[in-house]
Order: C-alpha cells, then sequence, then structure tokens
C-alpha cells in the first residue's frame, strides 16, 4: 500500500466536484475531501473549471466556517453533456473535461496571435512609410486591416462560446 494517495488532475476533480454538487456541497468540504489528492490550488482551479460546466455559488446558504455553498444547475449541466456526447466523439481513453479545457486554449490562442499579427503588420507598415517604401508600407497596412477585421470576427465568435 502506497505511503501516499494518488495526485488528481484539475479536470478529474472538477468532475467529481460536479458528483458532488449535484446535491450541493460546500467549498471547505470539497477541500477536505480532495485533500489527501491535491493541493489547495489544484482544487481551486478544478472549482474554476466546473463552474464553466454548470457550478454556481448559492449566496444565501454561505457559511462563516464552510465558506461558499455550490450546487449545480441540473439542466445546464444535462444539457451540456448530451450536447457534448453527441458532438465529440471520444476513445475510452481520452478525458473529455481535458479535451475542452484544452480547446478553450486553442481558441484563445488563436485569437490572441490573429491580434497580434495584426498590430505586427500595423508597425511594419508605418515603418515602410517612414522609410520611404510606399507600396510595400500600404500592402502591409491593407493586411494589417484584414486580419484586424479577421481578429475582431474571432474574437467576437470566441466571446459566444466561451
Amino acid at each position: 500500500m502506497p505511503l501516499t494517495a494518488p495526485r488528481l488532475s484539475a479536470t478529474e476533480l472538477s468532475q467529481r466536484i460536479l458528483e458532488m454538487a449535484t446535491t450541493g456541497v460546500y467549498r471547505e468540504s470539497i477541500f477536505e475531501a480532495f485533500q489527501p489528492f491535491a493541493t489547495k490550488r489544484t482544487v481551486r482551479t478544478a472549482i474554476a473549471q466546473a463552474k464553466q460546466f454548470g457550478l454556481y455559488s448559492v449566496r444565501g446558504l454561505r457559511d462563516p466556517e464552510l465558506g461558499t455553498y455550490y450546487q449545480v444547475d441540473p439542466d445546464r449541466y444535462a444539457s451540456f453533456q448530451s450536447m457534448l456526447r453527441a458532438a465529440v466523439s471520444l476513445d475510452a481513453e481520452e478525458d473529455l473535461a481535458a479535451r475542452i479545457v484544452l480547446s478553450t486554449r486553442v481558441i484563445r490562442s488563436m485569437v490572441a496571435i490573429a491580434g497580434a499579427s495584426a498590430i505586427a503588420l500595423l508597425l511594419l507598415g508605418g515603418g515602410c512609410l517612414l522609410t520611404g517604401h510606399l507600396h510595400s508600407g500600404r500592402l502591409a497596412w491593407a493586411v494589417a486591416a484584414s486580419l484586424g477585421l479577421l481578429w475582431a470576427m474571432q474574437r467576437q465568435l470566441a466571446r459566444s462560446l466561451l
């Protein structure tokens, strides 16, 4: 028998927190339940992830010693889970929550890259215009405007998805 319990990832903790919160659970109880399996920081991250899947706090049931009281919106959680199962095919060993978190990071990275590219081309075009390369400067600004438009559209779509 190992002396230390196996560590759980934030995504595994999120799933377990959602299961616990279907009947309601206090924040301090979550920390106590997962103390052997994760650090407080990992549990906090897992709680933040679980909020994306339907976890919410009930202000009226907050306790000074036990902290925030959490519950899961059953309709939102069930519809979200059924939608994900229908839309995403998973292998037996894949973790659905980990895949969603990774997809979120990829979407945010794509939006950031488009914005940074637009700004870089805008500056490059300005530099070209200042050095007398009018055609190159105008071309860089035209591409920067196109990327800026693409960035704005990506950002709007990402906001509605995330």
